[in-house]
């Protein structure tokens, strides 16, 4: 699935390829989002999703292929696509001794913004990110979750049609997580910012209009969550066991499941309507299997199935 050619294309990508000596980083890469969506990479370690970030924010240039940023090339005119993006990368831009408001408005002195209308646009972010109260103070004294929100408004300030992240959520608790998903759905909905974000996490990714799976550089599937998890097929039978590889034959010879895997002490397999399956399986397997459960297909069994390793898996040995 594509963005529909009636929308324009806040990002689009075509044949990209990028390598680091004899690596191939990206490998082809085409993708094309709309003006207003959400989109995640979302990829292990080595997929591909960060040097892809690195390309579209113009901090290297591409080595084959193309990509635009707000109808901007990104090799032919980086100025015109560095003013029209918000950048938040994964390590800390802030400047710990200076307060909120300094940091916000050494921000804009970097794209030309002065006097009211500046201190009008700082004044507006600090509060849509629930920091008019703390304006003054040294963003030293912050914890994690404030300082990513500062980092947020600083990305919006200078009022940028496409806001790229990586990995936005690292390092933070699951509350301050929250709050940053809510100030990027605020931007999208208020201002019609595009978000393109790196993740790793596969809930971040969830919440995403479309995700993009990268593995070892190259795009392996592009669509929205639920169409992506239809592509599992069925439930997803989970047993966990002390001898996996005789549940594995009773399931096969008792109940045809051919396709089951294992990892570890865990079978795997998938099936339609499985909770009516259940006994069954406890019969077969009568005395071997310690637990099982049934679930909804997640983006974790997309990339298992997409590419026969779990996603945990291909983050450790990349």
């Amino acid at each position: 699935m594509t963005a529909p050619d009636t929308q324009p294309a806040a990002v689009d990508v075509e044949r990209l390829t990028h390598r680091y000596g004899p690596r191939v980083a990206l490998d082809g890469v085409s993708l094309r989002v709309a003006a207003g969506e959400a989109v995640a990479l979302l990829g292990p370690n080595g997929s591909g999703k960060t040097t892809l970030f690195r390309v579209l924010s113009t901090l290297v240039p591409p080595q084959d292929g193309s990509a635009r940023v707000a109808g901007h090339d990104v090799a032919a005119a980086p100025a015109r696509v560095r003013a029209a993006i918000g950048v938040l990368f994964q390590s800390p831009s802030l400047d710990v001794q200076l307060t909120a408001a300094e940091n916000l408005r050494h921000q804009g002195h970097l794209y030309g913004l002065r006097g009211r209308a500046l201190a009008e646009r700082v004044t507006e972010l600090l509060a849509r990110v629930g920091l008019s109260d703390r304006a003054a103070e040294r963003v030293g004294r912050f914890s994690g979750g404030m300082r990513r929100r500062v980092e947020i408004a600083k990305g919006l300030l200078h009022r940028p049609r496409v806001l790229l992240l990586d990995e936005p959520s690292t390092g933070l608790d699951p509350a301050a997580r929250l709050d940053v998903w809510r100030l990027l759905d605020d931007a999208r909905r208020a201002d019609g910012v595009t978000i393109l974000m790196t993740t790793h996490l596969m809930d971040e990714a969830e919440r995403c209009a479309r995700v993009a799976i990268l593995d070892a550089g190259r795009l392996i599937a592009f669509d929205a969550p639920p169409a992506l998890r239809e592509q599992v097929g069925g439930d997803v039978v989970t047993l966990t066991s002390s001898d996996p590889a005789s549940v594995i034959d009773a399931l096969r010879a008792k109940l045809s499941i051919d396709a089951a895997t294992v990892d570890g002490r865990v079978v795997r397999f998938e099936r339609s309507r499985a909770h009516e399956l259940v006994p069954a399986i406890i019969e077969a397997a009568a005395g071997r299997i310690d637990s099982v459960s049934v679930g909804k297909p997640t983006l974790e069994d997309v990339f298992l199935r997409l590419t026969g390793r779990r996603f945990e898996e291909a983050r450790d040995s990349a």
